[in-house]
């Protein structure tokens, strides 16, 4: 079996608040570097908050310096600006990874549940609980967006780096042959 030793930043992108986990794996192992939230709810424009999803993500990746970022895709809803808001927080994070040239991977929200916790419909409390059990966490964050952004880091290492049902993009080029309609 192959030894590995990677980081991978996970990411639940929002525009109100952006949560993030970082986990370390090596030898099969894995430990928590950082869990936390982007919280800006204060910010009164859209743009002002993608500015702010860019920077911290890049502080972020100058910080832990993963070898891969996990996303939680955005769900289908049904209000359309929602959507294209949590679309926006989205392409903004996966911007900053891929400026950085680190491979993206995207897992829906079901794929994550289920990977975290054996249920594709398990309640965001029974995501966290999960991830305090598997990464002995003594102190759980105030805000479930920060072990939302766990739980996709933590899906991407149950993957074992192959993305099944995920999708995954090595840079800009590679995101725009998967995506030919946000080419413009």
């Amino acid at each position: 079996m192959k030894q590995t030793d990677k980081v991978v930043l996970g990411i639940d992108p929002g525009t109100q608040i952006m949560g993030y986990g970082v986990i370390h794996i090596k030898d099969r192992k894995t430990s928590l570097l950082s869990i936390g939230v982007v919280d800006m709810r204060k910010e009164d424009d859209h743009p002002s908050k993608l500015k702010i999803i860019f920077e911290r993500t890049l502080e972020l990746i100058e910080e832990y310096k993963p070898d891969e970022v996990s996303l939680e895709a955005p769900f289908y809803g049904k209000n359309v600006q929602s959507m294209l808001k949590l679309g926006r927080a989205q392409g903004v994070a996966i911007a900053a990874a891929l400026y950085r040239n680190i491979p993206i991977f995207e897992y829906s929200p079901k794929k994550i549940k289920l990977a975290i916790t054996g249920n594709g419909n398990a309640s965001k409390e029974q995501v966290a609980a999960m991830l305090k059990s598997l990464l002995s966490i003594k102190e759980m964050p105030r805000y479930l967006d920060a072990t939302d952004g766990l739980a996709a880091a933590m899906c991407h290492y149950f993957q074992n780096g192959k993305p099944e049902g995920g999708k995954s993009y090595t840079g800009w080029k590679a995101f725009l042959t998967e995506n030919p309609k946000r080419k413009g």
